[in-house]
Order: C-alpha cells, then sequence, then structure tokens
C-alpha cells in the first residue's frame, strides 16, 4: 500500500513514476508466487502464504475498491473451509492436514471414498465462488473496465503487450485464490479429484447449455452481446478450470527443501 501511496502521489503531482517504486513492484512481482514454495505445506501456513502472496500483487494493481475486495473473498474462502470441514464424514483437524501429496498406500487408499450428494454443494460453492471472484469488480466482461491506471505501479510508457499480461494477471488472481481453496477442501474432506473434479465439469457444462438457450439473435445489440458473452463465459469454464486447478496444485503442495547435512567451508 505505501509503493501505490507513492506512486499515486508522484503521478498526481506530475513528477513521473518513481524509479525505487517501480523496482520493488517488479521485484514483488517477480518474487510472489514463488514464496509459497518455501512454506510448510501444512494446510493453514500454506494457504496463509499463498493468500498474503496473491493479495501482495493484487494490491499493487488496484485502483480503488478492488483489494478490498480480493480480502473479503478470502475471508469468505476461509469461511468455506471451515463449512466443510466441519460438514464433512472425515473427522480431522484442519491444522493436521498436509496438502503435500504422500506415497499412496493400502491404508491410503482405503481412506478414498465415493462421491455423495454433500459434493455437490462443494462443487457447486466452487463453480459460484469462481463466478464472484470474475464479476466482483465489475462488468469485467466488456474491454470497458480495464482501467490502465492499475499498471502505474510498473510502467507508465504505452506497453500493449505488458499492460495486457499485467491486467490478465490481476484478472486470473483471484481465480488461483479460490482454486487453492478448492483443493485444500478437496484434500481436507478425502474425496477422490478424479470424480469431484468431473462433478465440476459436468455442472459447468449444464450451465454453459442454459446459456446457449438464452443467446438472442434479435432486439438491441447490447442484449445480444449480453446473451453472447454469458455464453461464451460459461464455455471458456471447461478449458479454464483443469489450468487453474494445476497452477494451484502447484503452488499449494511444491515446497523448495534445502539440503540437510552440507558441508560447510566456513568456520
Amino acid at each position: 500500500m505505501v509503493i501505490v501511496y507513492i506512486t499515486s502521489s508522484s503521478l498526481q503531482h506530475k513528477q513521473g513514476l518513481p524509479f525505487l517504486g517501480q523496482m520493488l513492484s517488479w521485484t514483488i512481482l517477480g518474487t510472489a508466487f514463488g514464496m509459497p514454495c518455501l512454506s510448510s505445506t501444512t494446510l493453514y501456513p500454506r494457504l496463509f502464504t499463498v493468500a498474503l502472496s496473491l493479495l501482495t500483487v493484487y494490491t499493487l494493481l488496484s485502483t480503488s475498491h478492488e483489494g478490498l475486495f480480493l480480502l473479503g473473498l478470502c475471508c469468505l474462502l476461509y469461511s468455506w473451509l471451515q463449512l466443510e470441514a466441519k460438514l464433512s464424514s472425515a473427522q480431522q483437524q484442519l491444522g493436521a492436514v498436509d496438502l503435500a501429496p504422500a506415497p499412496r498406500t493400502y491404508s491410503m487408499q482405503a481412506l478414498q471414498r465415493y462421491l455423495c450428494m454433500s459434493d455437490v454443494r462443494c462443487a457447486f460453492f466452487y463453480l459460484f465462488f469462481l463466478l464472484l471472484a470474475f464479476f466482483g469488480t465489475g462488468n469485467i466482461a466488456s474491454i470497458n473496465s480495464f482501467d490502465p491506471a492499475s499498471v502505474y505501479c510498473f510502467l507508465t510508457v504505452f506497453s500493449p503487450f505488458t499492460m495486457g499480461a499485467l491486467i490478465l494477471l490481476k484478472v486470473v488472481i483471484p481465480f488461483l485464490l479460490v482454486s487453492c481453496t478448492f483443493h485444500a477442501v478437496h484434500v481436507a474432506i478425502q474425496v477422490p479429484t478424479t470424480s469431484l473434479f468431473l462433478l465440476v465439469l459436468i455442472m459447468s457444462d449444464f450451465m454453459a447449455l442454459h446459456f446457449f438457450f438464452l443467446v438472442k439473435n434479435t432486439g438491441s445489440w447490447l442484449d445480444i452481446g449480453t446473451t453472447i458473452s454469458h455464453y461464451v463465459i460459461a464455455m471458456t469454464t471447461n478449458i479454464f478450470i483443469p489450468l487453474l486447478y494445476s497452477v494451484a496444485k502447484v503452488m499449494t503442495t511444491w515446497r523448495v527443501t534445502w539440503p540437510v547435512g552440507a558441508k560447510s567451508h566456513v568456520k
């Protein structure tokens, strides 16, 4: 927030982009996505590190109230995690859950269970939070929603590809946060990954089919464009959900380990 305030104040006084603030912004962006891999794979520390890293980058890309939106989304996702843990039949403390994949043994396979009706609730909440992350800060499906001022902490010279990449990163960050929480929920309630994931895809297919029958070819251009954009968003959800889940799995399970017992040559 200090970097955002200094950059905003400098630009308002027509003093240009501060070099120190720009370097710090790019440094934070470059290290934020690697920081979770340095923390413990226990559920609470890893999710806290992921949320803190993503919230830091999102704050640098925010212009007004959007940082508060991501903070509120974190609180909602934490409540969802607690709700699923309380309603789950797996009596396991969330503080003891390890997100790192362990070697599969016969006893671990016995813990795997079949899908039940309560898992439909988990898949529904996942899709709900994905849509909330997409439309939470406004009509992000419109090109008019992209404000170039959101990248002023990184650059002020017009560069379409760099600005487009930064704005796309800003859109993806809430999705990553939701997907990381979904992976934590899946590990905590001990549901088979493939079954739960296919359930999510089936629900998104039904949603896309619903919007397909609502597409209009008559009326105003606004009505036609709105119905088409809703259908396209629902269809692209099926494409991006596997990619988001793969990235979220890396962010929640990978850990950089330092060699233990390395000889020190400094006396």
